[in-house]
């Protein structure tokens, strides 16, 4: 069956309602706007742990509600609730309406693009597996863990899933209909030798179900990583300040593009001019072995949407193109505003909320270099191998991120056996971004376990990049 032949019974037979009823009611209800659309969502979602030896569940949720949206120039009306009903409609309705204050009608923004080929599966990953086969597979990698050493003071392990149905029905009576799966994996481990305690953790996941996430080979990869990770924490000395050359690691070290670069290009932040970025189309704004793209549409990666959450098909947006910025990412109300194309980004955490441009999945494209020709160019500098959290400021674009594994570099070899401790990383995110001497041949995106935030908003995202020199970042560390 279709996503929209599964969510018409969601949200409508299940209700007792009439579709075209409800198709009616939008678009006279959104008549005369600049866009907007009725959003319907169903979600699922649980999670196991298990820490201290004991299986920690936290409470199934479950929720449904929709929002409606009139888009009239730059302003706004919104309204939502959690129940699915005729009554609730329309006083949405008549409260969205308010804000069409402009006395004319102007041609609604309508999707290009409404049949595709769905990127994930539509099952339910929380019925893949029953309640006693995940404590199962929990308690098993627990004891994997725990047998490795004796200096193992705890293990987290952790599973959730989500199921989330959605339809959006838009401001034409045209409607599509996404069902959209995500499962993750995390295991924390806590080691204490010679007086000294380290945490460390590795997590995955996509959208697909738990038997693809499960499997017992990649559980204890993963565990492996997390306790070869505090080994290494254990073992690490303080850093010093310097601005040393930087080479970062594939994957998830491009979190610093993702906040740096990603949120300067969204199409909210270029048209209020709060965004570094802004006025710069057409400008050399990287290194021009830089290209960053951004794509919603990666077969069961996690910021990949069929939809985006205004009823636009994902894609691939090229958004600096050989160290020039060629495009920005926008949802309908900043493209129409702006004078630009829909990319499908327009995002939001639930239909309690109003849709905004975000990212989906960003990532730097492969350059020409293998990753022994980046790290040998680097006769004296850092090693940066994986990195957590961080703070940005879009309209000046200095930001400064925590390391969470680094290691010196000496004449082009990274010294693995000697790993430093305390680094922070300083920058501002254009003069980064021109500071990108070479950049690898092996891009690839991270684990799968991004979440953005941004004005409340939280959704998950995939981020990557190749290895990659950078000149002109200071390193903090203890003096």
């Amino acid at each position: 069956m279709s996503a929209l032949t599964d969510t018409d019974k969601i949200f409508f037979h299940a209700n007792g309602l009439n579709q075209s009823k409800v198709k009616d009611l939008v678009t006279k209800s959104l008549y005369g706007s600049d866009g907007g659309e009725l959003f319907l969502e169903q979600s699922f979602s649980e999670g196991f742990g298990f820490s201290e030896g004991k299986l920690r569940p936290s409470q199934p949720s479950y929720d449904e509600g929709f929002g409606l949206r009139f888009i009239s120039g730059e302003k706004e009306g919104f309204a939502s609730s959690d129940t699915i009903s005729l009554a609730s409609f329309e006083n949405a309705a008549k409260a969205v309406k308010a804000i069409h204050t402009h006395g004319q009608n102007v041609d609604i923004i309508l999707p290009k693009s409404r049949i595709i080929k769905p990127l994930y599966m539509a099952d339910n990953p929380l019925d893949s597996m029953s309640k006693q086969e995940k404590i199962v597979i929990l308690q098993d990698i627990d004891a994997y863990m725990r047998a490795k050493d004796p200096d193992i003071l705890d293990v987290q392990v952790s599973m959730s899933a989500s199921h989330q149905s959605v339809q959006i029905i838009r401001a034409d009576g045209h409607r599509v209909a996404d069902i959209r799966p995500m499962t993750r994996f995390n295991i924390s481990v806590l080691v204490g030798k010679n007086g000294k305690l380290e945490q460390r953790s590795h997590s995955f996941g996509g959208r697909y179900d738990y038997a693809q996430l499960l499997q017992t080979d990649t559980l204890r990869n993963a565990a492996d990583e997390a306790y070869r990770q505090t080994l290494v924490a254990l073992e690490a000395k303080p850093s010093k300040p310097s601005s040393l050359p930087i080479v970062m690691a594939p994957g998830w070290p491009a979190v610093m593009i993702h906040e740096a670069v990603g949120h300067g290009l969204e199409g909210d932040a270029i048209r209020k001019g709060s965004s570094v970025y802004a006025g710069k189309l057409g400008q050399q704004v990287a290194a021009k072995d830089v290209t960053i793209i951004d794509q919603g549409n990666l077969q069961d990666r996690r910021g990949s949407l069929n939809f985006d959450d205004e009823g636009f098909k994902t894609g691939k947006k090229v958004l600096i193109e050989n160290g020039i910025l060629v495009g920005h990412m926008q949802d309908q109300k900043n493209a129409k505003l702006m004078g630009e194309a829909i990319t499908g980004n327009g995002r939001r955490e639930s239909y309690n909320h109003r849709p905004m441009p975000r990212m989906t999945n960003t990532f730097m494209q492969s350059g020409a270099y293998t990753p022994d020709e980046v790290v040998g160019a680097v006769k004296k500098g850092v090693y940066i191998a994986g990195m957590s959290g961080g703070s940005v400021n879009t309209t000046t674009g200095k930001f400064n991120f925590v390391v969470t594994e680094a290691y010196p570099i000496e004449n082009g070899q990274v010294q693995y056996d000697s790993p430093i401790k305390d680094v922070t990383v300083q920058g501002n995110g254009p003069e980064a971004m021109q500071n990108v001497k070479m950049t690898g041949n092996d891009s690839c995106l991270d684990n799968g376990i991004g979440v953005c935030g941004k004005a409340g908003q939280s959704v998950p995202v995939g981020i990557g990049q190749g290895t990659t020199l950078m000149h002109g970042l200071k390193i903090s560390g203890l003096e």
